[in-house]
């Protein structure tokens, strides 16, 4: 088993001359940074006075896992023999808020629609899923159930310089 570590640093950019002198009187801005990589501008969902031109927390919990459904996905598609040559996908999650101010993710769904070239691969294609959620990292790791509704497309007619089999002549 190899182990892996990764590190970022978050820098909080809010403090508005009085720092957390009131609820109202500080910025939910925040730089997240990991060496060598941009970074990504970070604040509160607007609900919590965040900036909706930022990243928030939540958003960034939905992208992981959307991003490694879709890498795991990806890999079993390369085991299993069937040709993935789109993948797109629109993630959701619900949040549910306590009186006390606490609060959880509760659900994520993830609406993968994933265009394959073989036509006789449709059911490996949708059961593909289930493995890629049983390898994905994040949705090992998350306390909340990560269901999907996936669309399996196939490719009808290869692009131009492709052959049926996707590769380029």
């Amino acid at each position: 088993m190899t182990d892996h570590s990764y590190e970022v640093s978050v820098h909080w950019t809010g403090d508005r001359g009085t720092g957390t002198s009131g609820y109202r009187d500080y910025g939910r801005d925040h730089v997240v940074h990991a060496a060598g990589k941009t970074d990504i501008p970070g604040s509160a969902d607007p609900t919590f006075r965040g900036d909706r031109d930022r990243w928030n927390p939540e958003e960034l919990v939905v992208a992981a896992l959307a991003q490694c459904h879709m890498l795991s996905y990806l890999h079993v598609a390369v085991q299993q023999g069937f040709t993935v040559v789109d993948y797109q996908d629109r993630a959701t999650a619900s949040l549910d808020l306590h009186r006390d101010g606490s609060g959880e993710l509760t659900v994520a769904t993830l609406h993968p629609v994933v265009t394959i070239l073989e036509a006789d691969r449709v059911a490996d294609a949708e059961a593909a899923h289930g493995e890629a959620n049983r390898l994905c990292f994040i949705a090992r790791s998350v306390a909340f159930p990560v269901h999907h509704e996936a669309t399996i497309r196939v490719r009808s007619t290869p692009l131009a310089g492709e052959s049926s089999t996707g590769a380029a002549d």
